[in-house]
């Protein structure tokens, strides 16, 4: 592994994270998850954020209202990843909140089916995106907000699969397996870089604000299951966002 060409490690850390983060076109059709593409999921935070800017962008052109254009940019966002970080968070609250032990918590979780606490988190969270895009497509800041808040939000998740244990022994997470030191702070690196070259200082607090809603899911898994899952992983991801987006939306104008 060590003999290869750089180049070709690149190459297949970044299909390895488009694979399991994204439903965008490979240039192959064998990906498997692998811990040390960790470095590069930042990369496909931006990416998304960028397609979905676009899309905000093109539905402007079209003289639609700013609220449309930000619902068609969360849209065109969710469909590139196949709903799979708004999945987790609904299923992370039906389990931590939906039960009182850590089995029928992890049950809960398990489940396809969408409870009460599931529908509230989805609504709630996709309200408060929905509000934050808006402000910044009105303020016409959506690309450096999209974009920065794409990437900050997925190196929150190469920080909890690394540093808390998988709480079920099964799932995609436990597939991934757990990133090196390296590219944990590869990833904190490249999403901070990338929030820089779009919003500035803003970073700061957008950064501020993602790390404490990823504090805060953290110590919420360990305490409930005793760790993290692919849906504890989705949901930091969504909590991130709206936290990045907000203070984005805040301090951009």
């Amino acid at each position: 592994m060590t003999n290869r060409d750089p180049a070709l490690l690149v190459r297949d850390d970044l299909i390895a994270a488009f694979g399991l983060l994204s439903r965008l076109p490979l240039p192959t059709s064998a990906v498997a998850p692998d811990p040390r593409a960790a470095w590069a999921w930042p990369l496909v935070g931006a990416v998304t954020g960028a397609l979905a800017a676009l899309a905000a962008s093109v539905a402007l052109a079209l003289s639609l209202p700013a609220g449309v254009a930000a619902g068609v940019g969360l849209m065109t966002g969710a469909l590139l990843t196949g709903g799979l970080h708004e999945d987790g968070l609904a299923d992370t609250a039906d389990g931590l909140f939906g039960a009182s032990t850590r089995e029928r918590r992890l049950a809960i979780m398990k489940d396809s089916r969408i409870g009460s606490y599931g529908t509230l988190a989805l609504l709630l969270i996709t309200l408060m995106r929905w509000s934050a895009v808006t402000a910044l497509v009105m303020i016409e800041q959506h690309w450096a907000g999209l974009i920065a808040a794409g990437a900050l939000s997925r190196a929150p998740m190469a920080v909890l699969i690394a540093a808390l244990p998988n709480a079920r022994g099964t799932g995609l997470s436990h597939l991934t397996g757990i990133p090196p030191r390296g590219a944990v702070m590869a990833a904190l690196a490249i999403g901070a870089v990338v929030a820089f070259l779009c919003t500035g200082l803003t970073v700061l607090p957008m950064a501020l604000a993602a790390a404490a809603t990823t504090g805060l899911i953290a110590r919420a898994a360990q305490r409930r299951i005793g760790g993290q899952t692919g849906d504890i992983l989705g949901a930091a991801q969504q909590l991130a966002e709206v936290a990045a987006l907000s203070f984005a939306a805040a301090h951009l104008g």
